[in-house]
């Protein structure tokens, strides 16, 4: 039976990528290997976005309402 495999956060993403980031840094790799681990890093990178968005739109906020009470609405979207 084959195992399943947790799927990875946005945590495990970014440590991936800083790692991605000290082999590039180090000078130690090839050419064919540096732009191998630019192509991970830049993938890496993208999964992070996407997570982050997918997180940015599950946040609300809290919000007043006119009878005092306080209701749930999404978050503005900020000017990029």
């Amino acid at each position: 039976m084959a195992a399943k495999r947790k799927k990875e956060g946005f945590e495990e993403h970014l440590a991936e990528l800083e790692s991605i980031v000290e082999d590039l840094e180090s000078g130690d790799l090839s050419l064919e290997g540096s732009l191998e681990r630019y192509e991970q890093g830049v993938n890496r990178l993208k999964q992070c976005y996407e997570l982050l968005r997918s997180a940015e739109a599950k946040v609300k906020m809290l919000v007043e309402q006119s009878d005092g009470t306080l209701g749930e609405e999404p978050m503005a979207e900020a000017d990029a």
